[in-house]
């Protein structure tokens, strides 16, 4: 039964229930049967009544409420549904208070709920790898609410022709991280790595992309005076490329090199198999050119105690505690005037090398390279990593990327 007048503070303190007390203006005191007591403020839109709670009484005093009440009375006559204001006033709240999750931490979270309904294992793995390779180094520690497209182009952009499917699924799978933010309240507006009527407008469809050309890679005796060129070179871009020539690695590997992956003693870069793109560990032997190179970088990670940050980038970007962008190698190869080339294509010329020049084993370059084994019957009797043989060829790669070959070639390497 409703309350013909204004409620004094008495009246709101004895109200027994059930029953609804009106204060005027659509405020009311909404009593329950068992005595509890919360404030609603009702009013009409679209001819529909509408109910929006004020809080309990006595946390919100009748004071306090009527205060409310005139307050959201004033978004009425200004056509706001005060509804949505609060809706959005949490949301912005939420946004806020989210600034701090990152895009690894939201992916993490995300397979860590989805992973136990991936039946294929090798799919979980994917799903960890293809994100830590291609994603985190340019997406991983930012919040998810800052991402936007230019973002998104900036991961896929150099895979999106050399490796078309590996391109879309990484696309696939930052666009459901960021679904899920926006669910759970972390981001809001579009999905900036949706394809319709988004990407597809900026990148190439998968069907009409064209394989890299073969001329990508360099030609392995033009390799010498490039490199000469590239040390003449100074910034952390040019020694992340030294680096990855010098090691036959993969760019999302150099580029998300951790000092503790770093065996100096052992002349070891033991990479962790989160970012391989086989799931496995891989141990890089480094050649005493490649340890100069990080020697040249290693003072950037020092600590008070003279040793590197364990936790550091070995290749940082501006911000010294997060790894380059992966788009930084093949700007500098523009900046180089060497647009024909790019980062990948190196282990296209290392390979050519060890193939024609040297007489190591298939199966030692191929491991070198961490290629997968395709063979399951060889793969499951393959138990070493043959480090030592490729400590040997990774040394005969650094002697010769460090000089110019003239006159007559005399193969190198162990015998087959």
């Amino acid at each position: 039964m409703a309350h013909a007048g204004k409620l004094s503070a008495v009246e709101v303190r004895q109200a027994k229930g059930p029953a609804v007390l009106h204060d005027g203006g659509g405020l009311y005191l909404r009593v329950s049967p068992t005595g509890s007591k919360a404030w609603v403020f009702r009013f009409q839109l679209d001819g529909k009544r509408r109910d929006m709670g004020l809080g309990p009484f006595p946390d919100i005093s009748l004071a306090e409420a009527r205060a409310k009440a005139t307050a959201h009375r004033n978004q009425r006559r200004e056509g706001i549904d005060p509804l949505d204001a609060k809706a959005a006033q949490r949301q912005a709240q939420r946004l806020s208070a989210a600034k701090g999750r990152t895009f690894r931490e939201i992916a993490e979270e995300f397979i860590g709920r989805n992973e136990a309904g991936w039946r294929n294992g090798k799919h979980r793995q994917q799903w960890r790898n293809t994100l830590a390779t291609y994603a985190y180094p340019t997406l991983g520690e930012l919040a998810v609410a800052a991402i936007d497209a230019g973002l998104v182009v900036q991961v896929l952009d150099p895979i999106w022709a050399e490796k078309p499917e590996t391109a879309s699924r990484v696309r696939g799978r930052i666009e459901a991280v960021l679904d899920a933010a926006t669910v759970r309240g972390y981001r809001e507006g579009p999905n900036p790595a949706q394809w319709k009527g988004n990407l597809a407008h900026i990148l190439p469809a998968r069907g009409k992309v064209r394989k890299v050309a073969h001329h990508a890679a360099l030609p392995f005796d033009d390799v010498p005076l490039f490199l000469a060129a590239l040390r003449g070179r100074e910034g952390m871009a040019a020694r992340a490329l030294e680096f990855a020539i010098l090691t036959a690695a993969r760019t999302g590997e150099v580029l998300g090199a951790r000092w503790g992956e770093i065996d100096r003693d052992a002349k070891v870069w033991a990479v962790p198999a989160e970012r391989m793109k086989a799931g496995r560990e891989h141990r890089v032997p480094l050649s005493d050119a490649a340890l100069a190179v990080l020697d040249t970088v290693r003072r950037l990670a020092l600590t008070r105690d003279g040793v590197p940050d364990p936790t550091a980038p070995v290749f940082p970007g501006p911000r010294r505690a997060l790894p380059m962008s992966n788009m930084v190698m093949l700007m500098l190869l523009r900046r180089m005037k060497r647009t024909d080339l790019t980062a990948h294509g190196f282990r296209s010329t290392f390979s050519d090398w060890a193939a024609e020049r040297t007489a190591y084993p298939r199966e030692t370059v191929e491991m070198a390279l961490a290629h997968a084994v395709a063979n399951k019957v060889e793969a499951a009797y393959r138990r070493g990593d043959l480090c030592d043989k490729r400590r040997r060829l990774m040394a005969d790669w650094a002697k010769f990327c460090a000089m110019p070959i003239t006159g007559k070639v005399v193969p190198i390497g162990g015998a087959r």
